[in-house]
């Protein structure tokens, strides 16, 4: 595993410099991280069981989304907040634990994928450090990148988890999120094994699908959505949630244009990736 990931990437990543993290009084007790490059644990009281006894089977990234490291980890950390995640990967590559991974985190919210919609009981939950849409969208540091890509690996490694089954908050909540967000550099993951990626089809003229469309191009945009894993109504109509889903697809799988328009690129590309799925078997 290790030779295909930059030097940079391993035990030294325990040793680098981490913001000091203080303890509330009502802080949980340390546990031992699931993974070899965490650099620090932070208890968060916000988690619980897996609800009948469903082990963890895919990975959902995001961005914390807030200006700055410290509140989003006090935030997930806060019991009262409802929120939490398995994981937090700082801009410098360090990655604290916050949930044990053989407990439900709460980082999905209202959510599904392929058929599933406790997205929270089937997954492993990354919150990646980035100021997101709200505060600029900054790019993403290689550092931090690197260490995303470890971290996946070691849980795909651990918990036999597919390729296509590495996925964004955006993919699995399309009307509310935006994370991991464009910029999110999906083929730098892919390129080391993690996560399903296909070159994005070049963009051309001519107008594509569009909202207001009806018949039986939607449906067949709708039912190849839904086979990748997308939740999208299948009506034969491009409304306002089937704009939504494209959306999301375009933000994780075609990220140059992001409007919701179905056109000869996005669905080019979409019909690429399902060709390409690779086999239930393969996990890294």
């Amino acid at each position: 595993m290790s030779s295909i990931l930059p030097a940079f990437v391993g035990s030294d990543l325990k040793h680098q410099h981490i913001f000091p993290i203080e303890q509330t009084a009502t802080s949980m007790r340390p546990f031992d991280p699931d993974s070899s490059i965490v650099s620090n644990v932070r208890p968060s009281p916000n988690y619980g069981d897996r609800r009948k006894g469903r082990l963890p089977d895919m990975i959902v990234l995001h961005y914390t989304g807030m200006p700055d490291a410290e509140g989003a980890i006090e935030r997930l950390c806060t019991a009262g907040t409802d929120v939490s995640a398995h994981y937090v990967v700082l801009e410098d590559g360090g990655i604290v634990q916050c949930v044990k991974e053989a407990n439900r985190a709460w980082h999905a919210g209202v959510s599904s994928w392929a058929g599933e919609d406790d997205i929270n009981s089937c997954s492993i939950g990354i919150e990646i450090v980035n100021r997101g849409h709200d505060w600029g969208c900054p790019d993403f540091p290689r550092r931090q990148i690197a260490a995303v890509i470890a971290l996946c690996r070691g849980i795909m490694f651990r918990r036999r988890v597919p390729t296509h089954r590495v996925i964004g908050h955006s993919d699995v909540a399309p009307s509310r999120k935006k994370d991991p967000g464009e910029k999110f550099p999906w083929h730098s993951l892919a390129n080391s094994g993690v996560g399903h990626w296909v070159t994005p089809a070049r963009i051309g003229p001519g107008k594509g699908l569009m909202p207001g469309a009806i018949g039986n191009e939607v449906l067949s945009l709708q039912h190849a959505l839904a086979k990748y894993g997308y939740s999208v109504p299948l009506s034969g109509q491009y409304d306002a949630e089937t704009m939504q889903v494209v959306t999301a697809f375009q933000r994780h799988f075609r990220p140059a244009r992001v409007d919701g328009i179905a056109d000869h690129s996005t669905l080019l590309t979409l019909e690429e990736l399902l060709t390409s799925l690779p086999n239930e078997s393969t996990t890294w």
